[in-house]
């Protein structure tokens, strides 16, 4: 069955609603350029204050405390992770009409729906192949987003796949997590051919991504890493209002999307902010 290819290239394949989708595997993640925008100013600010509500905090809030609940000294495990997720569903539920209202404004206004199905997908796979091990369930998350259609959406599961890829041990470690989503990122980035500044996914997931490294490298265990992920992901995500995008369908009309906040990286920073308390 013939497929639309995100990107360039050649390699494993993985099943898609429209087809095949080529996937390169262990790609380079592609850093923001020193000029990229990051500015949290723009023409709509009822727009960046929803986004604020819908991220849990006032816009000028500073770093939230995070459960500790499944994720303790030795990291995340099964339950924490099944918390996560079913916390991110509960989140995105109550978002997607808004989300899909920006995706209305600087694309086809699919995005919401889109998503919607995947999560619903996820939780039919999760119910008919329960996952032993908090990678496996990321695995599993990664197949609901894969086998739905739209770009967002297959785009997603191939991030998920990176995290779930990370680890088959009963918790993952702070520093298997930040390498699936450093990975997952590079793959989103390769495929979509998008970098920070392109008001994209990518910008929420970027900062997540070196939030997470630096959390390693500092000695965090997983509940501060993934706090400083959300804090992260939120400015990126925030940042996207000002910025002109440069890839996916608002890239077709051009200035018109300035001041729309991307609603793909919105989502990011959802799925991160859903594991805090």
């Amino acid at each position: 069955m013939a497929g639309t290819a995100i990107g360039e290239g050649a390699g494993e394949w993985v099943p898609g609603q429209d087809g095949a989708r080529p996937v390169d595997d262990a790609p380079e993640r592609v850093h923001a350029e020193p000029d990229a925008p990051i500015g949290l100013t723009g023409p709509d600010q009822a727009w960046r204050e929803e986004a604020a509500r819908a991220l849990g905090r006032p816009a000028d809030q500073g770093p939230r405390g995070i459960a500790e609940a499944g994720l303790g000294g030795l990291g995340l495990d099964l339950d924490g992770a099944y918390a996560w997720i079913a916390s991110f569903q509960r989140r995105f539920e109550a978002e997607a009409t808004e989300l899909g209202e920006l995706d209305r404004r600087a694309g086809d206004g699919d995005f919401g729906a889109n998503i919607r199905r995947a999560l619903r997908r996820v939780e039919r796979r999760l119910d008919e192949a329960p996952p032993s091990a908090p990678g496996e369930l990321f695995l599993g998350v990664a197949h609901g987003f894969l086998n739905t259609g739209g770009t967002s959406g297959p785009l997603f599961g191939l991030w998920f796949r990176g995290i779930g890829q990370a680890s088959d041990a009963p918790a993952m470690t702070l520093a298997e997590l930040a390498k699936g989503v450093d990975v997952g990122t590079a793959t989103v980035q390769r495929l979509g051919k998008a970098r920070p500044g392109d008001k994209t996914m990518v910008d929420a997931m970027a900062p997540a991504a070196d939030a997470l490294a630096a959390a390693v490298a500092d000695g965090l265990n997983v509940a501060g890493g993934i706090a400083l992920a959300a804090d992260a992901a939120r400015a990126g995500a925030l940042a996207t209002e000002s910025m002109r995008a440069r890839r996916g369908r608002a890239a077709y009309v051009g200035d018109v999307a300035r001041g729309v906040l991307d609603p793909g990286a919105l989502t990011v920073a959802l799925f991160f902010d859903s594991a805090l308390a």
